[in-house]
């Protein structure tokens, strides 16, 4: 049988060692784990790619450290704006969700729309009422807002220019191992089962300050995310208009497709080539249907972990962990 093996993110920037506290990193290794834990339980079960990516999605937007659900982001305006993907490498299925702020989790609206819509992308109020009409929980808006977080708006402001989780130097780092003002929050998973199916998923809050109404990669199919099971499963975390631009999901899986690349060749590719040339910042996670794992990023540090199904759980946050 194949390796089968779940790989996570939390989003990926610039480190602020200098400020972090030693219990606030330990908070964000333990999320990790627990969410790897979590997968990799349902892969040893027998369960599939799929999900085991939608649920470890669903415990990264539960969790208020990072950028996705609870703890999302504000726009400009002071409103939050979710998005996410889902993708099943075996049926090349895919549903997605953007620009809403009254589903709980988004990364469950996602999947009904894979599962029970025939459209591949619904939006705002439109993507709210089908995942109600799914038995999803709706939410107020301000759920997903956290104290942090606002802050975090307030510096923006302050500076008086758009400063975004990729851009612009943070006027006070806070105590987290990635500066909070200069990390691309997006979160994500990537599975491969007993069976060899690949499955990816992505879910965000988007950026800090953005304008209402923006859409990042997290929830295009190609762009943050892509799975099949002829390539590979992919989710990416990072500078979402260059990810957009280069579309770079899909161009790890057509670089293995159409150049014969390994899966370890094509990811560096897109990250360390094509993605910093266009000065994108990021990196993604991927996985083959044979098992091979890769977490390549060219920023400062990258949330991450990965675990086969019957090894240890490895968890990261810098280049050097």
């Amino acid at each position: 049988m194949t390796k089968a093996v779940i790989a996570i993110h939390g989003g990926a920037g610039a480190i602020s060692r200098a400020a972090m506290s030693a219990e606030k990193e330990q908070a964000f290794r333990a999320a990790l784990h627990a969410v790897i834990s979590a997968g990799q339980q349902i892969l040893a079960a027998g369960g599939s790619a799929l999900d085991a990516v939608t649920e470890a999605v669903r415990l990264l937007e539960a969790c208020p450290l990072f950028n996705a659900g609870k703890g999302a982001v504000f726009t400009h305006q002071g409103t939050h704006e979710l998005d996410a993907c889902i993708m099943d490498g075996r049926t090349l299925d895919v549903g997605a969700v953007a620009g809403v702020s009254r589903i709980r989790h988004p990364i469950l609206a996602a999947r009904g729309v894979l599962e029970k819509s025939p459209h591949v992308l619904l939006i705002g109020a439109g993507a709210e009422a089908f995942a109600e009409a799914q038995g999803l929980e709706p939410v107020e808006p301000d759920f997903f807002s956290t104290p942090e977080r606002w802050e975090q708006l307030q510096r923006a402001l302050t500076l008086q220019h758009s400063v975004l989780d990729h851009d612009g130097a943070a006027a006070q780092s806070g105590a987290e191992p990635l500066d909070p003002d200069r990390k691309m929050g997006t979160v994500g998973a990537v599975a491969c089962d007993l069976h060899g199916n690949l499955a990816a998923a992505t879910s965000t809050g988007g950026m800090t300050n953005k304008q209402a109404g923006r859409v990042g990669d997290s929830p295009l199919p190609g762009a943050g995310c892509y799975a099949s099971n002829e390539t590979a499963a992919v989710s990416c975390t990072g500078t979402g208009e260059v990810f957009i631009r280069t579309l770079a999901a899909y161009d790890v899986a057509a670089q293995m497709a159409y150049g014969g690349r390994t899966l370890q060749q094509a990811a560096a590719s897109v990250i360390h080539d094509k993605v910093q040339e266009l000065e994108g910042c990021g990196g993604l996670i991927a996985v083959d249907s044979h098992g091979n794992v890769v977490l390549p990023f060219n920023s400062e540090g990258m949330y991450r972990g990965f675990a086969f199904v019957d090894g240890e759980i490895e968890v990261a946050i810098y280049r050097d962990n």
